[in-house]
């Protein structure tokens, strides 16, 4: 197995190498609602029994409504993460993958550890005969980049004409919902839509995901991934949100959205991407832009593959705007030339 991926969320390294309490240090490293929802009530029963089959159908149902799945019942699942563990079970031997890059790291590192072939791709035109499998998240981490759906169901039917699966992750696709393919699945069998719930929600450790597919999929996934893959209380915690208004929910991360802008238009950072959980910022050298704000106890996603790039999530309200502004205007931050070693923060 290839080395593990650094993923934003590892505050309590920072601080080990920068100091400050866990508490004190600013996240601004992932893409997650920075505001969790409040909880709805969870039965006693939900921790006290394993899920049955009324909690798990709820679940479901919600989610078909939710994601607008057109009668397809997605796949609870315990998180994104599990289900691109199993990815490598669905690519025949001997084909490669595509992988629409740069994106998410752990697509390409589980394909290539399980032996296949993996090709970063950037345009529809560069899938091949030879893809048995092709991964595209859209709205993309980190870049923002979207594909219209008319052009999703192409490389579909691409995929389709090659003998291939198309995985499609729409991780942070509730704030566009009108880029996803979920109701498409049913007149597409290779078409796989991920969906993401801790995303949106703010509720990232609860680790829960779903999967839209055909039947078929959907099967295969339940069987490999045994029963009970994801706890009652999940369940029951999903059902009520995404049956309630999410209104409120997207506007508070559109304002958050907005505050970020205003900070970094302020301090002359270049906006080249994001989503609205993140922006992509440009400069000389992030490397050494994200040190200076480990240094003021505010951590970032820097990335290994490009050292211009710096990946900056929301902060939860006003006063971590106005703290991330102050650390941008302090002294020679956005002097190039400290880039870091691997594996610092």
């Amino acid at each position: 197995m290839s080395a593990p991926i650094v993923h934003g969320g590892g505050v309590t390294e920072a601080a080990a190498r920068f100091g400050g309490r866990f508490e004190d240090w600013l996240d601004l490293s992932t893409g997650i609602n920075p505001r969790p929802v409040e909880l709805p009530p969870v039965p006693q029963q939900a921790w006290h029994r394993l899920p049955d089959k009324l909690t798990i159908d709820g679940a479901r149902a919600a989610a078909a409504s939710y994601y607008r799945t057109d009668g397809i019942q997605p796949l609870p699942v315990p998180g994104t993460q599990s289900v691109i563990q199993l990815l490598p079970r669905l690519v025949p031997t001997g084909r490669r993958v595509a992988v629409f890059g740069p994106t998410y790291g752990e697509y390409a590192r589980v394909l290539a550890a399980a032996g296949f072939a993996v090709d970063r791709v950037e345009r529809a035109e560069d899938l091949g005969v030879d893809h048995g499998l092709a991964v595209v998240v859209n709205p993309n981490n980190p870049t923002g980049r979207a594909f219209q759906p008319a052009g999703i169901l192409a490389m579909a039917a691409t995929m389709a004409a090659n003998g291939g699966v198309l995985v499609v992750d729409e991780a942070f696709g509730d704030l566009e919902p009108d880029f996803s393919v979920a109701g498409q699945v049913g007149a597409h069998d290779n078409l796989i839509v991920f969906r993401s719930f801790g995303k949106f929600f703010g509720l990232a450790g609860l680790r829960l995901g779903f999967v839209v597919a055909a039947d078929t999929v959907l099967d295969a996934f339940r069987e490999w991934l045994g029963p009970w893959a994801v706890s009652g209380p999940a369940l029951v915690i999903s059902k009520a949100l995404m049956s309630g208004d999410t209104q409120a929910i997207a506007a508070g991360i559109l304002e958050r959205r907005a505050g970020l802008d205003a900070v970094l238009d302020e301090a002359g950072l270049k906006r080249i991407g994001g989503t609205g959980l993140f922006v992509l910022v440009e400069h000389a050298d992030a490397h050494a832009l994200h040190r200076h704000l480990c240094e003021a106890q505010i951590l970032t996603r820097k990335f290994d593959y490009d050292s211009r790039w710096l990946r900056i999530g929301l902060a939860p309200d006003a006063e971590g705007d106005r703290r991330l502004a102050d650390a941008l205007r302090r002294g020679d931050a956005l002097r190039p030339g400290d880039a870091l070693r691997p594996g610092e923060c």
